[in-house]
């Protein structure tokens, strides 16, 4: 009976401090093993990765056993160089599995001709024989608290809402809606995660805008199922 008031204090210490403890979004490495040293292979997108074109939320994770790495954004989405004119947008509370990539619209060949080698990129005398024309599929998005599973692909200009989940190894290439599983080459819908009613609540309740204080004292309520515990958070305290 002893040993059970212990395991339970021990257990009620640990829960005060997951409590009080505010998770530092400006940490590289956020994960802590039992030996106190960062976990390697998670980290928080926005803190490693530093290119105008690229826009990341906070609490976004990556975890990839290729990592630790020099440049993130090359596993990630190698031809999102700096220059190209297409952004990438990923929201807040973003889970990105391990191989997972997004294939941006500057990776387009020109497909209306009879040929898709991308001739001009070689200079002369090939650049000045014709006009490119590359295809542009626009921004990709990415909203809040998407899973992305184990190498799936991101297809060029698609958004993806709030809440969807990604099968792993499915390849993306139309939208998906939010609160919607999709798997599959090419992705399908699978179903719907909630009836239209509850998903339209989570849209206006957006719980990845509250403060972090807030986010903290609810974790029970965010990972539930339960809509009206969730929609009885104030949001302000």
């Amino acid at each position: 009976m002893l040993l059970g008031n212990i395991e339970i204090e021990c257990l009620s210490n640990r829960q005060n401090l997951f409590m009080t403890r505010t998770i530092n979004t400006t940490e590289k490495y956020p994960i802590k093993q039992s030996d106190g040293n960062a976990w390697p292979h998670t980290i928080f997108l926005k803190n490693v990765i530093n290119q105008p074109n690229i826009h990341i939320g906070d609490y976004t994770y990556f975890n990839d056993f290729r990592l630790p790495v020099d440049d993130v954004r090359k596993l990630l989405a190698p031809y999102m160089h700096p220059v190209v004119p297409e952004q990438l947008i990923i929201g807040k509370f973003v889970q990105i599995a391990h191989g997972v990539q997004f294939i941006t619209s500057s990776a387009n060949h020109q497909m209306d001709g009879f040929s898709t080698y991308p001739f001009a990129v070689f200079g002369e005398p090939w650049s000045s024989s014709y006009q490119a024309k590359w295809p542009n599929k626009g921004n990709t998005l990415v909203g809040n608290d998407v899973w992305i599973g184990h190498e799936a692909l991101i297809m060029p200009g698609v958004s993806i809402g709030d809440g969807a989940i990604i099968a792993s190894r499915s390849v993306v290439t139309k939208n998906v809606e939010p609160y919607t599983l999709v798997a599959g080459n090419a992705a399908k819908i699978i179903r719907k995660r909630f009836d239209d009613e509850t998903i339209a609540n989570l849209l206006k309740i957006k719980w990845w805008n509250w403060p972090i204080e807030v986010i903290n004292k609810n974790i029970a309520a965010i990972v539930s199922a339960d809509i009206e515990m969730l929609k009885s958070v104030d949001s302000t305290k």
